[in-house]
């Protein structure tokens, strides 16, 4: 392939990583066209992902390519469960006009939808329509926001450059990398996993503990299980995972509810992330905190944890605590106006051909996990890393323009499988272990059916020079 974006810099200040060769990826460099480099953007974090399981394996056998890595970024759109397409987004979910412009609605999450609904007062879809044609975008923003619902205005690139908000969102590397205070008195001992020999499984033993929603997350967790983690992924039961978006990131993993309100729920979920190896937070700024589950109180405590954490908006700035999803994100900082286009009914802003921000920031979230594993292994420290959607658009936008047209679109290799939804067709992850690409190896469970405990022994092996 053509060079592709070297996105493994922020992680070249771990010793581990400082001198491992980028990992190989091969095929067409040009699929989705656009405006924008978002082809540059996935082969690079999949490769990012690839070199640090190469650095953590101490290996050089892991790769990737356009076959796929074009489908794996798309994958809901590639799923079938029973011969069925899942649902999109929903119909109060996407773009509506204002007095001066648009503004993207996220409503795919009933109580979303509900708040939505009750920032404006109405009860129908129609409602929220006709309030907006009422007001500017970004008043219809921050009523939104001010009901704990979802949206974002359209911005130009140039109006939200000049907001505070991208001042934060843009600071520092892609990839922001922390490493533990000093061990106190009491605090846990560093985990006991050793890395296995298994090519197809070398993550074999690893415990990650996944609380996190939607899909940059869950796509995260989904390759470590691929490569053999056991990932127990926990859900809040009294808002529960859209249950296409759980089974498409569903595969390798366990799955079990638990209301952090709850005493001993919180209690049991604590018991994990003192026996885990990896934690991975998806949920906003600032939301767990409350819980003792925060990324700097779990590193506090754990020296030796990996912890890697995920928001919509960063870690500082003024919307650090606010909700966010790609879509929105695509829409504040300039993405939709730069692909919006111009029909018989007028100008409409439009949106990347993948939501490309959610799977890079995935494969980020990944590729910094096993970095810090690769680094504990020589070390004995953990690390927490934090990534962000907003980021990840900034990281988009400062790559070179790419001018060669878009090729044909790389064809997807279809794996089946039956499920406890019925039999699936899915595309596999993205990452190839000597020149053969990697398959999940256990289908989605049952939503939230597991106990909060790991399921597995951990293997005991002795440990590799």
């Amino acid at each position: 392939m053509e060079s592709v974006p070297d996105l493994t810099g922020s992680l070249r200040v771990l010793d581990a990583m400082e001198s491992q060769p980028l990992a190989p990826i091969s095929g067409p460099r040009r699929w989705w066209g656009g405006p924008l480099d978002v082809e540059g953007l996935a082969a690079g974090s999949v490769q990012a992902a690839a070199t640090a399981l190469n650095a953590l394996t101490d290996t050089g056998r892991y790769s990737s390519a356009a076959g796929p890595v074009a489908p794996a970024f798309d994958s809901l759109g590639h799923l079938r469960i029973g011969g069925t397409r899942p649902e999109g987004f929903a119909p109060l979910s996407g773009f509506r006009p204002t007095t001066d412009g648009w503004i993207r609605l996220h409503a795919n999450y009933p109580h979303h939808a509900a708040r939505l609904m009750a920032a404006f007062s109405v009860s129908t879809a129609q409602g929220v329509e006709h309030a907006l044609l009422q007001m500017t975008s970004l008043a219809a923003e921050e009523t939104v926001v001010a009901a704990k619902g979802v949206a974002a205005a359209v911005r130009s690139r140039d109006g939200w450059v000049s907001t505070p908000m991208h001042t934060a969102a843009a600071a520092g590397p892609w990839i922001s990398l922390s490493r533990p205070p000093a061990a106190s008195h009491g605090s846990k001992p560093p985990p006991s996993w050793v890395r296995s020999a298994d090519p197809l499984r070398p993550l074999s033993g690893l415990r990650v503990l996944d609380l996190t929603r939607v899909i940059a997350g869950p796509a995260a967790t989904r390759l470590l299980g691929a490569l053999g983690a056991e990932v127990l992924r926990i859900d809040p039961p009294q808002l529960p995972e859209l249950q296409d978006a759980f089974i498409d990131s569903g595969f390798d993993k366990a799955s079990a509810e638990a209301d952090l309100r709850n005493p001993a729920a919180l209690e049991a979920i604590r018991d994990l992330a003192n026996t885990a190896d990896v934690v991975v937070l998806g949920y906003r700024e600032g939301s767990l905190d409350r819980f003792g589950l925060g990324p700097d109180e779990l590193l506090a405590a754990r020296p030796g944890l990996v912890v890697v954490s995920l928001s919509a908006w960063g870690s500082a700035g003024p919307w650090n605590g606010r909700r966010g999803f790609d879509s929105l994100v695509q829409a504040a900082c300039g993405i939709a106006d730069l692909y919006g286009r111009t029909t018989d009914g007028g100008w409409k802003p439009g949106a990347l051909p993948v939501q490309a921000l959610d799977h890079a920031t995935g494969y980020g979230l990944a590729a910094a996990a096993m970095a810090l594993l690769a680094e504990r292994l020589s070390s004995g420290s953990g690390g927490l890393a934090r990534l962000s959607l907003a980021r990840t658009a900034e990281e988009l936008l400062r790559l070179p323009a790419v001018t060669a047209p878009a090729g044909p679109l790389p064809e997807p290799e279809f794996r089946f499988m039956d499920s406890p939804y019925g039999p699936l067709r899915y595309v596999g992850p993205p990452v190839m272990a000597d020149g053969v690409p990697l398959d999940y190896t256990q289908g989605p469970v049952r939503y939230g059916t597991l106990p909060l405990r790991w399921l597995r022994e951990r293997p005991v092996r002795p440990m590799r020079p």
